[in-house]
């Protein structure tokens, strides 16, 4: 009882290492590939070899930030100054739609006004528990580091308390979970660069503003399955939607159409090879880690039901007895 307590209490440091060791499992493939390569005859050794995925990952990320950052900073300045003067150009065009004085377009128009000033006045007062979230980004990352460097140590440790045989039913079933847990890495990088490239090519065909850098974000945040696409749709519609409604609606059908084929083609021939789960094992998991850890449940929501399916065929899933006997 005390300790279901103390975890309670802790229930946020507990899911920090959780996400921390997660990802420092499913990345150590990786590694030890990279490990694979020689050096004047000589392996890399593992320290090194972690050190240039993580240098060759931020390095990809310093150099995107730093091109396509800039000017949509420079651009979001000019247009907050604007904004004043373009509202009610905006409301002149809002009220061309059909049924639009139905609809109360002045009555929106001054929300959205006080929405935005309200949106503004959050993020400043929010400022430090988007600085505490940083420090938890920080803090994960040196512990993924950490479990990359010494988690075969602590893994043996934590084997050695376990009788012989439950430790070789428990380590075989681990690595299985292990194998499952990077093919969804791979499955769901894949469907990322599928995104980010078809994104990037749709949205430079509609000469969308910073098609680039969208497309790029596109593909990124569908780490995040479902609502990293649906967050990012959105923001690549609202600047659509700056230039023309035309090209807004063409995000939007752009999107619906992309969506159609990964659900009826590309998520069944990829995720549910690699990861071996249901589509409606996917989304439950999706909507209890959304419920319980929000957008950091959603992203390890996958590989989490993945290692928990593994788990329960071992040990709670009970075969027939002619199926048994026939293996």
């Amino acid at each position: 009882m005390l300790g279901l307590v103390l975890a309670w209490r802790l229930r946020d440091v507990l899911l920090l290492i959780y996400v921390s060791a997660l990802f420092a499992v499913v990345l150590m493939p990786l590694v030890y590939h990279i490990m694979k390569f020689q050096v004047r005859g000589h392996h890399i050794s593992r320290g090194l070899a972690i050190a240039l995925l993580l240098s060759s990952t931020v390095l990809a990320i310093t150099v995107f930030l730093v091109l396509g950052l800039p000017p949509v900073i420079r651009d979001i300045r000019q247009f907050a100054a604007d904004l004043p003067t373009r509202l009610p150009q905006i409301v002149a065009n809002l009220k061309r739609i059909p049924l639009a004085d139905k609809l109360g377009v002045d009555a929106i128009a001054a929300k959205t006004e006080d929405a935005l000033s309200a949106t503004a006045e959050y993020l400043f007062a929010s400022f430090p528990m988007w600085m505490g979230r940083i420090l938890d980004l920080l803090t994960a990352f040196i512990l993924c580091v950490y479990f990359m460097l010494e988690g075969e140590y602590a893994y043996g440790w934590f084997m050695s308390l376990l009788s012989v045989e439950n430790r070789l039913r428990l380590a075989v079933t681990l690595y299985k979970a292990e194998i499952r847990m990077s093919k969804w890495l791979f499955g769901q990088g894949l469907l990322m660069l599928i995104l980010g490239v078809c994104s990037t090519i749709t949205f430079g065909f509609l000469h969308v503003r910073y098609f680039f850098l969208l497309g790029v974000l596109m593909g990124l945040m569908n780490i995040i399955p479902i609502a990293g696409g649906v967050i990012t749709i959105l923001i690549v519609a609202f600047v659509a939607a700056l230039d023309s409604w035309a090209k807004m609606a063409g995000v939007f059908i752009f999107y619906l159409i992309y969506i159609n084929i990964e659900n009826a083609y590309l998520i069944p021939r990829i995720m549910r090879q690699s990861v071996n789960l249901m589509g409606l094992t996917v989304l439950i998991a999706l909507i209890a880690g959304t419920e319980l850890a929000g957008i950091v449940g959603a992203l390890v929501a996958v590989p989490t039901a993945a290692l928990i399916a593994v788990l329960m065929d071992e040990y709670l899933v009970q075969q027939d007895l002619t199926e048994s006997r026939s293996n």
